[in-house]
Protein backbone atom coordinates (compact mmCIF):
# COMPACT_ATOMS: atom_id res chain seq x y z
CA UNK A 1 0.00 0.00 0.00
CA UNK A 2 1.34 3.27 -0.73
CA UNK A 3 2.61 5.47 2.51
CA UNK A 4 0.20 7.63 4.03
CA UNK A 5 0.26 10.37 6.55
CA UNK A 6 -0.67 8.83 9.89
CA UNK A 7 -4.14 8.43 10.72
CA UNK A 8 -4.23 10.25 13.66
CA UNK A 9 -2.98 13.40 11.61
CA UNK A 10 -5.70 12.61 8.97
CA UNK A 11 -8.39 12.87 11.55
CA UNK A 12 -6.88 16.42 12.99
CA UNK A 13 -7.49 17.53 9.43
CA UNK A 14 -10.43 20.07 7.96
CA UNK A 15 -11.92 17.41 5.51
CA UNK A 16 -11.67 19.10 2.08
CA UNK A 17 -8.45 18.34 0.56
CA UNK A 18 -6.60 15.68 -1.61
CA UNK A 19 -7.98 14.36 -4.94
CA UNK A 20 -7.84 11.03 -5.32
CA UNK A 21 -5.36 10.24 -8.34
CA UNK A 22 -5.28 7.05 -10.21
CA UNK A 23 -1.94 5.14 -9.70
CA UNK A 24 -3.37 2.20 -11.87
CA UNK A 25 -6.26 0.64 -13.30
CA UNK A 26 -4.58 -3.14 -13.48
CA UNK A 27 -5.52 -5.48 -11.20
CA UNK A 28 -2.55 -7.07 -8.83
CA UNK A 29 -1.43 -10.62 -8.68
CA UNK A 30 -1.89 -10.70 -5.18
CA UNK A 31 -2.41 -14.12 -3.14
CA UNK A 32 -6.12 -14.98 -2.14
CA UNK A 33 -7.11 -15.03 2.18
CA UNK A 34 -10.07 -16.33 3.54
CA UNK A 35 -12.39 -13.24 5.13
CA UNK A 36 -15.65 -12.69 6.04
CA UNK A 37 -17.96 -10.67 4.17
CA UNK A 38 -18.03 -8.32 7.51
CA UNK A 39 -14.16 -7.95 7.19
CA UNK A 40 -13.88 -7.51 3.59
CA UNK A 41 -16.59 -4.32 3.85
CA UNK A 42 -14.51 -3.21 6.84
CA UNK A 43 -11.12 -3.53 4.84
CA UNK A 44 -12.92 -1.34 1.87
CA UNK A 45 -13.96 1.05 4.12
CA UNK A 46 -10.21 1.47 5.86
CA UNK A 47 -8.79 1.55 2.27
CA UNK A 48 -11.05 4.37 1.22
CA UNK A 49 -10.23 6.49 4.34
CA UNK A 50 -6.48 5.87 4.66
CA UNK A 51 -6.29 7.32 0.18
CA UNK A 52 -8.62 10.45 0.53
CA UNK A 53 -9.44 12.56 3.29
CA UNK A 54 -12.55 13.53 1.60
CA UNK A 55 -13.94 10.31 3.16
CA UNK A 56 -15.78 9.61 6.15
CA UNK A 57 -17.77 7.35 8.13
CA UNK A 58 -21.47 8.87 9.87
CA UNK A 59 -24.25 7.03 11.64
CA UNK A 60 -25.66 5.44 14.66
CA UNK A 61 -23.63 3.83 16.84
CA UNK A 62 -21.18 3.14 14.18
CA UNK A 63 -17.90 4.39 16.57
CA UNK A 64 -17.61 3.30 19.82
CA UNK A 65 -20.14 0.44 19.38
CA UNK A 66 -18.44 -0.95 15.49
CA UNK A 67 -21.80 -0.92 14.20
CA UNK A 68 -24.92 -2.71 14.61
CA UNK A 69 -23.21 -5.52 13.11
CA UNK A 70 -19.69 -5.28 13.99
CA UNK A 71 -18.83 -3.61 10.15
CA UNK A 72 -16.92 -0.44 11.44
CA UNK A 73 -15.00 -1.95 14.52
CA UNK A 74 -11.99 -0.65 15.30
CA UNK A 75 -12.51 2.56 12.64
CA UNK A 76 -12.79 5.02 15.09
CA UNK A 77 -9.52 4.23 17.45
CA UNK A 78 -7.83 4.15 14.07
CA UNK A 79 -9.42 7.77 12.35
CA UNK A 80 -10.92 9.46 15.00
CA UNK A 81 -14.04 10.78 15.90
CA UNK A 82 -14.00 13.37 12.58
CA UNK A 83 -13.85 10.66 10.47
CA UNK A 84 -15.86 7.98 11.86
CA UNK A 85 -18.65 10.22 13.27
CA UNK A 86 -21.97 8.67 15.83
CA UNK A 87 -25.02 10.33 14.73
CA UNK A 88 -27.93 11.08 16.81
CA UNK A 89 -30.66 8.51 15.99
CA UNK A 90 -32.61 10.35 12.92
CA UNK A 91 -32.09 8.61 9.62
CA UNK A 92 -33.32 11.74 8.38
CA UNK A 93 -30.58 13.90 9.52
CA UNK A 94 -27.87 11.41 8.57
CA UNK A 95 -29.27 11.54 5.04
CA UNK A 96 -29.17 15.02 5.04
CA UNK A 97 -26.28 15.59 6.22
CA UNK A 98 -24.71 13.39 3.90
CA UNK A 99 -25.83 14.98 1.11
CA UNK A 100 -25.26 18.51 2.02
CA UNK A 101 -21.43 17.23 2.72
CA UNK A 102 -21.25 15.56 -0.95
CA UNK A 103 -22.17 18.56 -2.59
CA UNK A 104 -19.86 20.69 -0.99
CA UNK A 105 -16.55 18.38 -1.83
CA UNK A 106 -16.59 15.48 1.12
CA UNK A 107 -17.12 12.08 0.40
CA UNK A 108 -19.19 10.29 2.90
CA UNK A 109 -20.13 6.78 3.60
CA UNK A 110 -23.25 6.57 5.57
CA UNK A 111 -24.81 4.00 7.36
CA UNK A 112 -28.25 3.11 8.15
CA UNK A 113 -28.62 0.68 11.20
CA UNK A 114 -31.13 -1.48 9.14
CA UNK A 115 -32.32 -1.04 5.49
CA UNK A 116 -36.04 -0.49 7.06
CA UNK A 117 -35.04 2.28 8.35
CA UNK A 118 -34.27 4.19 5.20
CA UNK A 119 -37.88 5.00 5.24
CA UNK A 120 -37.44 7.74 7.74
CA UNK A 121 -34.69 9.72 5.06
CA UNK A 122 -36.67 8.94 1.46
CA UNK A 123 -36.45 13.03 1.17
CA UNK A 124 -32.94 13.56 1.28
CA UNK A 125 -32.25 10.50 -0.66
CA UNK A 126 -34.39 10.49 -3.58
CA UNK A 127 -36.08 13.91 -3.38
CA UNK A 128 -32.83 15.34 -3.01
CA UNK A 129 -29.62 13.41 -3.39
CA UNK A 130 -30.99 11.37 -6.71
CA UNK A 131 -32.10 14.79 -8.59
CA UNK A 132 -29.56 17.66 -7.84
CA UNK A 133 -27.08 16.68 -10.32
CA UNK A 134 -29.75 17.06 -13.07
CA UNK A 135 -31.71 19.76 -11.65
CA UNK A 136 -28.39 21.58 -11.73
CA UNK A 137 -27.57 20.93 -15.38
CA UNK A 138 -24.89 18.92 -14.22
CA UNK A 139 -22.85 21.59 -12.37
CA UNK A 140 -23.38 19.64 -8.94
CA UNK A 141 -22.54 16.05 -7.88
CA UNK A 142 -23.38 14.27 -4.61
CA UNK A 143 -20.67 11.90 -4.49
CA UNK A 144 -22.25 9.72 -1.42
CA UNK A 145 -22.52 6.14 -0.22
CA UNK A 146 -25.78 4.68 1.79
CA UNK A 147 -24.95 1.46 3.17
CA UNK A 148 -27.53 -1.01 5.35
CA UNK A 149 -28.15 -4.51 5.94
CA UNK A 150 -31.43 -5.66 4.49
CA UNK A 151 -33.02 -9.28 4.12
CA UNK A 152 -34.78 -11.36 6.58
CA UNK A 153 -33.37 -14.61 8.33
CA UNK A 154 -32.65 -13.25 11.81
CA UNK A 155 -36.07 -13.19 13.65
CA UNK A 156 -35.72 -9.56 13.83
CA UNK A 157 -39.56 -9.69 12.45
CA UNK A 158 -41.50 -7.10 9.85
CA UNK A 159 -39.64 -3.87 10.96
CA UNK A 160 -36.21 -4.93 10.07
CA UNK A 161 -36.66 -7.63 7.92
CA UNK A 162 -37.51 -6.35 4.68
CA UNK A 163 -35.93 -6.03 1.16
CA UNK A 164 -36.33 -2.78 -0.12
CA UNK A 165 -33.66 -2.42 -3.51
CA UNK A 166 -36.71 -2.31 -5.81
CA UNK A 167 -37.50 1.18 -4.26
CA UNK A 168 -34.23 2.49 -4.97
CA UNK A 169 -33.98 0.73 -8.40
CA UNK A 170 -37.12 2.99 -9.24
CA UNK A 171 -35.53 6.20 -9.30
CA UNK A 172 -33.03 8.12 -11.99
CA UNK A 173 -30.54 9.33 -10.21
CA UNK A 174 -29.40 6.51 -7.58
CA UNK A 175 -27.58 3.45 -8.13
CA UNK A 176 -28.14 0.45 -5.99
CA UNK A 177 -25.16 -2.55 -6.02
CA UNK A 178 -26.44 -5.98 -3.92
CA UNK A 179 -23.17 -7.50 -3.06
CA UNK A 180 -23.57 -11.58 -2.62
CA UNK A 181 -19.94 -12.32 -2.09
CA UNK A 182 -16.89 -11.87 0.29
CA UNK A 183 -15.52 -9.92 -2.73
CA UNK A 184 -17.72 -8.01 -3.98
CA UNK A 185 -18.91 -7.08 -0.61
CA UNK A 186 -15.52 -4.63 -0.81
CA UNK A 187 -15.48 -4.19 -4.49
CA UNK A 188 -18.84 -2.80 -4.77
CA UNK A 189 -18.50 -0.77 -2.34
CA UNK A 190 -15.38 0.90 -3.42
CA UNK A 191 -16.72 1.42 -7.01
CA UNK A 192 -19.79 3.17 -5.07
CA UNK A 193 -17.55 5.07 -3.45
CA UNK A 194 -15.49 6.13 -6.74
CA UNK A 195 -19.03 7.16 -8.27
CA UNK A 196 -19.34 10.99 -8.53
CA UNK A 197 -23.37 10.30 -7.51
CA UNK A 198 -25.25 8.35 -5.24
CA UNK A 199 -25.00 4.71 -4.85
CA UNK A 200 -27.24 2.53 -2.03
CA UNK A 201 -25.08 -0.76 -1.28
CA UNK A 202 -27.51 -3.04 0.31
CA UNK A 203 -25.81 -5.74 2.36
CA UNK A 204 -28.10 -8.54 3.43
CA UNK A 205 -27.61 -9.22 7.11
CA UNK A 206 -27.15 -13.41 6.96
CA UNK A 207 -23.99 -12.83 4.70
CA UNK A 208 -22.09 -10.62 7.39
CA UNK A 209 -20.33 -13.83 8.65
CA UNK A 210 -19.79 -15.92 5.82
CA UNK A 211 -16.52 -16.61 4.31
CA UNK A 212 -14.89 -16.65 0.86
CA UNK A 213 -11.61 -16.25 -1.02
CA UNK A 214 -10.76 -12.85 -0.74
CA UNK A 215 -7.81 -10.75 -2.69
CA UNK A 216 -7.25 -7.50 -0.74
CA UNK A 217 -7.12 -4.87 -3.45
CA UNK A 218 -4.19 -1.80 -2.82
CA UNK A 219 -5.69 0.85 -4.60
CA UNK A 220 -9.63 1.69 -3.87
CA UNK A 221 -9.81 2.27 -7.70
CA UNK A 222 -9.03 -0.39 -8.90
CA UNK A 223 -12.45 -2.12 -9.66
CA UNK A 224 -14.45 0.98 -10.51
CA UNK A 225 -15.87 -0.55 -13.08
CA UNK A 226 -17.54 -3.17 -11.09
CA UNK A 227 -21.31 -1.68 -10.92
CA UNK A 228 -23.31 -2.89 -13.85
CA UNK A 229 -22.26 -5.82 -14.55
CA UNK A 230 -23.31 -8.87 -14.12
CA UNK A 231 -21.12 -12.29 -13.49
CA UNK A 232 -21.62 -15.79 -14.22
CA UNK A 233 -20.60 -17.87 -11.24
CA UNK A 234 -21.65 -20.96 -13.05
CA UNK A 235 -21.87 -22.35 -16.93
CA UNK A 236 -24.68 -24.36 -18.22
CA UNK A 237 -26.76 -25.18 -21.06
CA UNK A 238 -30.35 -26.35 -19.47
CA UNK A 239 -31.31 -23.23 -18.05
CA UNK A 240 -30.55 -19.29 -16.96
CA UNK A 241 -30.55 -18.92 -13.25
CA UNK A 242 -30.44 -15.41 -12.52
CA UNK A 243 -30.44 -13.81 -8.81
CA UNK A 244 -28.31 -11.16 -6.31
CA UNK A 245 -27.80 -10.50 -2.63
CA UNK A 246 -27.83 -13.69 -0.83
CA UNK A 247 -30.61 -15.67 -3.62
CA UNK A 248 -27.46 -15.25 -5.62
CA UNK A 249 -25.33 -17.64 -3.44
CA UNK A 250 -28.85 -19.70 -3.03
CA UNK A 251 -28.62 -19.91 -6.31
CA UNK A 252 -25.37 -21.44 -7.10
CA UNK A 253 -26.25 -23.96 -4.11
CA UNK A 254 -29.01 -25.07 -5.91
CA UNK A 255 -27.11 -25.71 -9.27
CA UNK A 256 -25.53 -27.22 -7.90
CA UNK A 257 -28.00 -29.76 -6.54
CA UNK A 258 -29.92 -29.57 -10.15
CA UNK A 259 -26.34 -30.83 -11.29
CA UNK A 260 -26.81 -34.17 -9.58
CA UNK A 261 -29.90 -35.11 -11.57
CA UNK A 262 -27.99 -34.08 -14.79
CA UNK A 263 -29.23 -30.42 -15.19
CA UNK A 264 -26.70 -27.60 -15.79
CA UNK A 265 -27.86 -24.24 -14.83
CA UNK A 266 -25.93 -21.21 -15.81
CA UNK A 267 -26.63 -19.33 -12.76
CA UNK A 268 -25.99 -14.98 -12.86
CA UNK A 269 -25.64 -12.24 -10.02
CA UNK A 270 -26.47 -9.66 -10.98
CA UNK A 271 -24.19 -7.62 -8.51
CA UNK A 272 -26.54 -4.29 -8.95
CA UNK A 273 -29.66 -3.83 -9.74
CA UNK A 274 -29.69 -0.82 -11.09
CA UNK A 275 -28.25 -0.84 -13.15
CA UNK A 276 -29.04 -4.02 -14.29
CA UNK A 277 -26.61 -6.21 -16.87
CA UNK A 278 -29.30 -6.96 -18.90
CA UNK A 279 -27.03 -8.14 -21.99
CA UNK A 280 -25.13 -10.89 -19.53
CA UNK A 281 -28.66 -12.18 -19.04
CA UNK A 282 -30.16 -12.29 -22.83
CA UNK A 283 -26.85 -14.06 -23.93
CA UNK A 284 -27.44 -16.60 -21.42
CA UNK A 285 -31.00 -17.19 -21.95
CA UNK A 286 -30.43 -17.14 -26.07
CA UNK A 287 -28.25 -20.09 -25.45
CA UNK A 288 -30.40 -22.47 -22.36
CA UNK A 289 -33.63 -21.02 -23.89
CA UNK A 290 -35.47 -21.32 -20.21
CA UNK A 291 -35.00 -18.40 -17.46
CA UNK A 292 -35.53 -18.58 -13.45
CA UNK A 293 -35.33 -15.41 -11.66
CA UNK A 294 -35.19 -15.52 -7.79
CA UNK A 295 -34.95 -12.91 -5.15
CA UNK A 296 -36.28 -12.37 -1.45
CA UNK A 297 -38.14 -9.18 -1.93
CA UNK A 298 -41.77 -10.20 -2.65
CA UNK A 299 -42.61 -10.94 -6.20
CA UNK A 300 -44.86 -7.57 -6.92
CA UNK A 301 -42.80 -4.98 -8.97
CA UNK A 302 -39.69 -6.37 -8.04
CA UNK A 303 -36.32 -6.80 -9.97
CA UNK A 304 -37.14 -9.80 -11.03
CA UNK A 305 -40.26 -8.19 -13.06
CA UNK A 306 -37.68 -6.03 -14.57
CA UNK A 307 -34.84 -9.05 -15.46
CA UNK A 308 -37.85 -10.69 -16.90
CA UNK A 309 -39.17 -7.28 -19.36
CA UNK A 310 -35.27 -7.34 -19.99
CA UNK A 311 -35.72 -10.73 -21.85
CA UNK A 312 -38.63 -10.22 -23.37
CA UNK A 313 -38.13 -6.52 -24.78
CA UNK A 314 -35.30 -8.65 -27.01
CA UNK A 315 -34.64 -10.79 -29.40
CA UNK A 316 -33.96 -13.42 -26.50
CA UNK A 317 -37.52 -13.95 -26.27
CA UNK A 318 -37.16 -16.16 -29.59
CA UNK A 319 -35.08 -18.53 -28.00
CA UNK A 320 -37.17 -19.05 -25.17
CA UNK A 321 -38.35 -23.27 -24.42
CA UNK A 322 -40.64 -22.66 -21.96
CA UNK A 323 -42.58 -19.93 -19.72
CA UNK A 324 -40.20 -17.83 -17.80
CA UNK A 325 -40.67 -18.75 -13.57
CA UNK A 326 -39.96 -16.53 -10.63
CA UNK A 327 -39.13 -17.68 -7.37
CA UNK A 328 -39.70 -14.59 -4.84
CA UNK A 329 -40.86 -14.20 -1.39
CA UNK A 330 -44.36 -14.20 -0.62
CA UNK A 331 -46.56 -11.13 -0.55
CA UNK A 332 -46.67 -10.86 3.54
CA UNK A 333 -44.60 -8.84 6.00
CA UNK A 334 -42.08 -10.66 7.53
CA UNK A 335 -43.42 -12.85 10.21
CA UNK A 336 -41.12 -12.91 13.38
CA UNK A 337 -41.00 -16.94 14.33
CA UNK A 338 -38.37 -18.48 12.65
CA UNK A 339 -40.56 -21.33 11.08
CA UNK A 340 -43.17 -18.57 9.30
CA UNK A 341 -39.81 -16.45 8.72
CA UNK A 342 -37.94 -19.71 6.50
CA UNK A 343 -41.77 -19.63 4.64
CA UNK A 344 -41.88 -16.36 3.11
CA UNK A 345 -38.13 -16.28 2.06
CA UNK A 346 -37.26 -18.46 -0.99
CA UNK A 347 -34.75 -21.44 -0.05
CA UNK A 348 -33.11 -23.13 -2.00
CA UNK A 349 -35.16 -26.02 -2.14
CA UNK A 350 -37.91 -23.83 -3.33
CA UNK A 351 -35.38 -22.86 -6.61
CA UNK A 352 -34.49 -26.72 -7.22
CA UNK A 353 -37.88 -27.48 -7.50
CA UNK A 354 -38.93 -24.48 -9.71
CA UNK A 355 -35.85 -25.35 -11.91
CA UNK A 356 -36.78 -28.85 -12.17
CA UNK A 357 -40.50 -27.51 -13.10
CA UNK A 358 -38.99 -25.44 -15.84
CA UNK A 359 -36.63 -27.71 -17.54
CA UNK A 360 -39.60 -30.73 -17.65
CA UNK A 361 -41.62 -27.82 -19.52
Amino acid sequence: MPETRPPETLAAETLTAETLTPETLTPETLTPETLTYAAAVRTALDLLLSHDNRVFLAGEDIGVYGGAFGVTDGLLATYGEQRVRDTPISEDAIAGMAVGAAMTGLRPIVEMQFSDFVVNAMDPIVNQAAKLHFMYGGKVEVPMVLRAPGGGGTGAAAQHSQSLEAWFAHVPGLKVAVPATVQDACDLLLAAAADPNPVIVLEHKLLYKTEGSFIRPTQPNSVIEALGQARVTRQGDDLTIVGYSIMAARALEAAGHLAEQGIEADVIDLRSVRPIDHNTVRESVRRTGRLLVTHEAPKSAGVGAEVVAGVVESDALDYLLAPIERVCGLEAPMPYARELERAVIPQVDDVVQAAERLVKA
